[in-house]
């Protein structure tokens, strides 16, 4: 079933946390499965999870890894390493600055002059404590960072990624990292109109708390674009998933993070961790196991999941309607609607 079918879960979020951390079974990949052939693309791919997901995929034949990262000279140390165990293996390093649309445009379009692209796993993402507007685009740097420049990648990857299922004769992968943080995040702002520059106004203090919450919105808010992407796209041509790969140790992810109570917590919770490779499992079974039921689903403990309980409400369903044509007014610089079959202003 799919997580629109599944219906809502209103279970306590700590019981949900629990059941996630210490009650899953972790799938390592299938002996046997391979990328052989096949190019794929990981974004935020020098470190964490994202690092491990491309080792796990050159032990699985990947034929061209592409590793998207913001600092280039981090990337091919990683890439570096990886060559001297994989030497027949085609490892390049690509630049990618996700506060930057520019460089997401730039980076697209080198992906769209590919012969082919089987995958992209979108892992690339922001924890901060302080609020930063972002000179580039005038967004919040998480929101941007999480959310925006994440669905601007997914549109315009999809071009290239259509192409590819006429050659390999089945779907392309487009998996997009998410987290059960979004399932549970208050969206007090769900009401604005407009709604995307709402995400740009501070309103208060910006805590622990506020900081948290600012975290999991922005992965409801890419929930909510995985959802509308799996109405729009066709499964035969391009499988769109989510996937949640658990509270995971020395990902990075927090590097931005400041305050000697927040380190405290997160020591805390890295009790009960899991390592970068066993998250990367995750993400290996979003893009090689996991089939069609998986399209515009969310995936966690390896099976999908439920989406956010508004989104199984009238007025969630409304909210999801209207993030989605801000956003797509929002990109229209990129021509995003053309993508999704929607008029481009750009041409009339």
């Amino acid at each position: 079933m799919s997580s629109i079918s599944i219906g809502p879960d209103d279970r306590p979020q700590f019981t949900r946390f629990i059941e996630n951390q210490f009650k899953t079974t972790l799938k390592p990949p299938p002996k046997d499965l391979t990328f052989n052939e096949q190019t794929a693309v990981i974004t935020g791919s020098n470190v964490g999870i994202g690092l491990e997901c491309a080792r796990v995929m050159l032990e699985h034949h990947i034929s061209f890894l592409i590793l998207a990262v913001r600092s280039k000279e981090k990337g091919e140390t990683a890439a570096r390493q990886m060559r001297q165990k994989h030497a027949g293996v085609k490892i390049e390093v690509w630049p990618l600055d996700m506060l930057d649309y520019d460089s997401c445009r730039a980076f697209a379009k080198r992906c769209n002059e590919l012969p082919r692209l089987d995958i992209a796993i979108l892992n690339a993402g922001l924890a901060k404590t302080a609020w930063n507007i972002n000179d580039s685009t005038g967004h919040e740097e998480v929101f941007q960072v999480n959310y925006l420049s994440t669905a601007l990648l997914s549109l315009l990857l999809l071009p290239v990624l259509k192409q590819t299922a006429l050659i390999r004769e089945q779907p392309s992968r487009l998996t997009i990292v998410s987290s059960f943080l979004g399932c549970v995040a208050a969206f007090k702002n769900r009401d604005s109109v407009p709604l995307l520059t709402s995400f740009d106004q501070l309103d208060g203090k910006f805590g622990i708390a506020e900081n948290q919450e600012r975290y999991a919105v922005s992965k409801t808010l890419s929930l909510m674009l995985t959802s509308k992407l799996g109405e729009v796209i066709d499964p035969a041509e391009v499988i769109v998933n989510a996937v949640e790969p658990g509270y995971t140790k020395g990902t990075g992810l927090q590097r931005e993070v400041k305050g000697v109570v927040f380190h405290v917590i997160l020591r805390l919770l890295g009790l009960a961790a899991r390592s970068p490779q066993q998250a990367a499992w995750t993400y290996i079974d979003a893009v090689g196991v996991q089939g069609k039921e998986s399209h515009g689903s969310f995936l966690m403990n390896f099976r999908n999941m439920s989406y956010p309980s508004m989104m199984y409400e009238q007025e969630g369903r409304q909210v999801v309607e209207r993030l989605w044509e801000e956003t797509l007014d929002e990109l229209d610089f990129a021509n995003v609607k053309a993508v999704v079959g929607g008029p481009d202003k750009n041409k009339s």
